[in-house]
């Protein structure tokens, strides 16, 4: 069988601009959301991706039309009359268990088969459940499907979470903005892409306060009022990190455009830690280097903490730094993956628990290497560009899901690269 894979040779430079795309993690619920409008909503700055596609399935299934132009989704739910979610769909990409909010919100039921995804935790729903139960429904899981009714309507609720889980608190919102009363959510994510959300469905006509700090109110409306509109999708701030990340490594200058350079304060503030120059305006970000860099002690937090999005990318600097850096992964368990491929590389990584200590090396070797998740691929093949040598990233398919012509972006900024499709068969020894 055929097997697409990403070659890079190691030319160590990245110089230049790169436009960054609309946010993956947004796109995909505002999607979501627009079930809630019954009518035709347009989405601006939607990113080109393999989960872009699946949502679109999954919102096709619902009896959704969903067209693309551009960088533009129109999504007519006005016709939508299911509320079922095939396994086939959900089991690859558990960001369509968005879908339950909205749909609980509108039809007062859903079917959503249990959601599946990529490997880096177990990224349990239980907080999902117990949020919304708190406002009325009742769940009955069967044959590997969540079935949700709401037998006494839904009814807004003082509902505190056992963690900011940014999936949790989407769910909540878009299926409170239709309950009967008012609905706080203590402990709500705060990341850029919940205020995104907030903004979306207060354009729809729901009534959201406090997207953005630990405590949401959601004045609930009839689901009738309720209506579509046009809204434009934030920046990817961790495809802006990650090529960041590579202008961090290589030296740079690298400047990424298409961002608010607030909703990485914290990377920001790590890759001057590191030893990077940064300058930022209204909607653009400059790293640059030209001495070593500096080692750094990481720890992963909900935001505003550091993003596990970004650990892989992160540890691949540490890798090159001159020392020992400390990083730890209060996130998701099994994100440091990642470390093992890295280490095929040359990269001097020791795993203990939630921790990794990794010890600075002279360089890397370019080698065979598979993305293990979504960043770890976009890591890879920045270590590819660095090494010596050339690296073969294969799993691409990872990469594909959340970033747009990863490949054309980093040839933009002068990286040796070239996406390729090679015969996988088993060689002869």
């Amino acid at each position: 069988m055929a097997e697409e894979i990403i070659i890079v040779q190691g030319t160590g430079v990245l110089t230049g601009e790169v436009p960054v795309s609309g946010a993956k993690n947004s796109a995909l619920k505002l999607m979501a959301a627009a079930l809630l409008g019954g009518g035709t909503t347009a989405i601006h700055n939607v990113p080109l991706i393999s989960d872009i596609a699946i949502m679109s399935e999954v919102l096709r299934c619902l009896n959704a039309r969903v067209e693309r132009e551009g960088h533009t989704l129109v999504v007519d739910t006005g016709s939508v009359d299911k509320w079922e979610t095939p396994y086939e769909l959900v089991s690859k990409m558990r960001a369509s268990i968005a879908v339950l909010g909205p749909l609980i919100g509108r039809f007062g039921q859903a079917r959503v088969a249990m959601p599946g995804g990529c490997q880096i935790g177990a990224r349990k729903i239980d907080m999902h459940l117990v949020g919304l139960e708190a406002l009325g429904v009742e769940f009955v899981v069967d044959h590997g499907f969540l079935e949700a009714t709401t037998p006494h309507g839904l009814t807004g609720a003082h509902v505190v979470l056992d963690f900011p889980s940014v999936g949790a608190t989407e769910n909540l919102l878009m299926a409170a903005v239709a309950a009967e009363g008012t609905t706080t959510v203590e402990n709500a994510a705060r990341e850029p892409e919940i205020v995104d959300l907030a903004n979306m469905l207060n354009a729809m006509g729901a009534r959201v306060s406090g997207g953005g700090s630990s405590l949401i109110e959601v004045e609930g409306v009839p689901v009738e009022s309720l209506h579509p509109c046009e809204h434009t999708t934030v920046g990817d701030r961790i495809e802006a990190g990650t090529f960041l990340t590579g202008g961090a490594l290589m030296g740079g200058p690298v400047t990424v455009r298409g961002i608010d350079p607030s909703y990485l304060r914290m990377a920001i503030m790590k890759l001057e830690a590191m030893g990077c120059d940064v300058q930022a305006g209204a909607d653009w970000i400059t790293v640059r280097r030209e001495g070593p860099l500096a080692p750094i002690d990481l720890q992963t937090l909900p935001h505003p903490g550091f993003p596990t999005d970004l650990q892989a990318q992160f540890m691949l600097l540490a890798a090159r730094a001159e020392g020992t850096s400390v990083i730890t992964e209060n996130v998701f368990e099994n994100r440091f993956m990642f470390a093992s491929e890295l280490m095929r590389m040359g990269a001097d990584i020791v795993i203990e628990d939630h921790h990794a200590l990794v010890r600075g090396v002279d360089g890397l070797q370019g080698a065979d290497v598979s993305s293990t998740d979504l960043r770890a691929g976009a890591a890879l093949v920045l270590a590819g560009v660095s090494a010596e040598g050339e690296t073969r990233v294969h799993d691409i398919r990872h990469i594909d899901r959340g970033y747009e012509d990863y490949v054309g972006k980093l040839g933009l900024l002068g990286a040796d690269i070239e996406r390729v499709t090679i015969d996988d068969a088993l060689p002869a020894c």
